[in-house]
């Protein structure tokens, strides 16, 4: 037996997913539910159109079903394309908005106010350190919460500066 069901479905070039259930009901009839979805569109609105129901006898699926799902299939997936297309432009004006760049301006501009900040009181660690002053120098580091992005450095010095400590010994007057 031979059936150009498949050939019936490419025919209609759309781009998509086809979930097919059917049902057999008594007297030669079925119940057919026709779900057309595309997961690559990223608008969860896509998730809210309902399946397509179809009725009838088995002489009327074969003869009716394409006519009924063709132009409800390509609509849908129109929609999609649509939906997918709305979501890119959303995104690129978001990209391009004034306020967005102004919000990048004000990160990059904080974070190089954080870097010179950071400098400032590592040149001043550095400068306690070379005068052997070793716990001001401790004292002067920055606290590894306030700058993340140095935060093995300020540690790794944390820890050069405690050796250097002077310690006391028990056996000297």
């Amino acid at each position: 037996m031979k059936t150009n069901f498949f050939e019936c479905l490419a025919a209609l070039n759309v781009i998509g997913d086809w979930q097919i259930t059917i049902k057999t009901a008594p007297s030669n009839r079925m119940l057919v539910s026709v779900l057309f979805s595309n997961d690559k569109v990223s608008d969860e609105a896509r998730k809210l159109i309902p399946p397509m129901l179809l009725k009838g006898t088995t002489i009327e699926l074969d003869e009716g079903f394409f006519a009924a799902v063709a132009s409800p299939v390509k609509q849908t997936a129109e929609l999609f394309i649509n939906m997918e297309q709305y979501a890119a432009a959303q995104e690129e004006v978001r990209k391009q908005s004034k306020m967005e760049k102004d919000k990048e301006q004000q990160t990059k501009k904080e974070k190089d106010t954080g870097n010179k900040k950071y400098e400032t009181q590592m040149k001043k660690v550095a400068e306690l350190e070379k005068a052997g002053k070793y716990r001001e120098a401790y004292a002067q580091l920055p606290k590894a919460a306030d700058f993340s992005d140095f935060e093995d450095e300020i540690n790794t010095k944390k820890e050069e500066l405690v050796e250097k400590f002077e310690q006391p010994s028990l056996f000297e007057d």
